[in-house]
């Protein structure tokens, strides 16, 4: 199984870029996928591989890790032993030696769908942008539809500052999985980095009327009434599962980049009315929620983002 990838690129946006002190784009988390059977699997290492990616799916980082060694320690190409491997360093936070072991499957199966996966939300959690961006084209050469590949690639996008192309990526990915949450949220993150939260609202709308809707999209519809200035709105919302001081430390926040953006409106007539500027610092996909302030405000994994690295992816 695949593990969590933004956890949820996510490919996020889940919280405002650099230029909010902490954006990034949803990162996508990705639920337990069944590994693909390699030719040289035996039946003892597929039911250990079995095990070993529910015990990572449950959470259990020691068993796995444990158990994916084993595999390794017995054929040192099993490719979803060492993805085993890298999905657990990746969840621990150890990026580079997560990248290793994803290349090393690689090397054995250059289209071993998680370990592509994987390899593009490390290059996002480093920071090597263009590598994600080809990484996750490569997979959706392959699964020119998966949903966590759109995601992760939109995120890499959005991070890179291109959010037109983001956006689009996005747009296709909903044409092909509609209702899709990760990359609904991740467009909304999108369109606010790019100076349009009032479409960014109409987006999350569409998410947050669920009941099962993910916290990101409560998050970052906020960050959007926020950037609109209906403080009113973003604070009932903040205010369902906040502490009132963090509420109010989100609306200082937000009230800071309403300035900010005024004023940088005089100075850069280039700069789109409302545009938040990205940068390639912040972090998304398929990954993870950033903070901002004292509060996530937005998700990213995906890889994909990633989380924002699915972003796991």
């Amino acid at each position: 199984m695949t593990p969590l990838i933004r956890s949820t690129i996510a490919v996020s946006c889940a919280a405002v870029l650099a230029a909010l002190t902490a954006c990034t784009t949803t990162v996508v988390t990705h639920a337990p996928e069944v590994r693909p059977v390699t030719e040289n699997s035996n039946p003892s290492s597929v039911s250990e591989i079995r095990i070993a990616d529910s015990a990572l799916a449950s959470g259990n980082i020691q068993l796995a890790t444990s158990l994916y060694q084993k595999l390794v320690a017995a054929d040192p190409k099993s490719v979803p032993g060492l993805t085993g491997l890298g999905d657990t360093l990746y969840a621990v936070g150890d990026f580079t030696r997560s990248g290793v072991q994803y290349e090393r499957a690689l090397q054995v199966d250059p289209t071993f769908y998680p370990a592509m996966l994987g390899a593009a939300r490390v290059a996002i959690k480093q920071r090597r942008l263009d590598d994600a961006i080809v990484q996750y084209r490569k997979i959706e050469t392959l699964r020119p539809n998966d949903a966590l590949a759109c995601a992760g690639l939109g995120t890499a996008l959005d991070l890179n500052g291109d959010h037109a192309a983001a956006q689009a990526e996005f747009r296709r990915g909903l044409k092909a999985n509609p209702g899709d949450p990760t990359l609904s949220v991740n467009l909304g993150m999108s369109l606010i980095l790019a100076g349009n939260p009032r479409e960014a609202v109409n987006v999350l709308l569409d998410v947050t009327r669920y009941p099962a809707a993910p916290r990101e999209a409560t998050q970052d519809l906020a960050l959007a009434y926020g950037m609109l200035g209906n403080t009113e709105a973003a604070s009932e919302i903040l205010g369902e599962d906040m502490p009132k001081a963090t509420v109010e430390d989100n609306l200082r926040f937000y009230a800071f980049q309403r300035e900010r953006i005024k004023a940088a409106r005089g100075t850069d007539n280039s700069k789109q009315p409302g545009a938040v500027s990205s940068g390639r610092t912040s972090e998304s996909a398929a990954s993870s929620v950033t903070t901002v302030s004292t509060t996530a405000i937005g998700a990213m994994p995906l890889d994909g983002a990633p989380s924002r690295e699915a972003v796991k992816q």
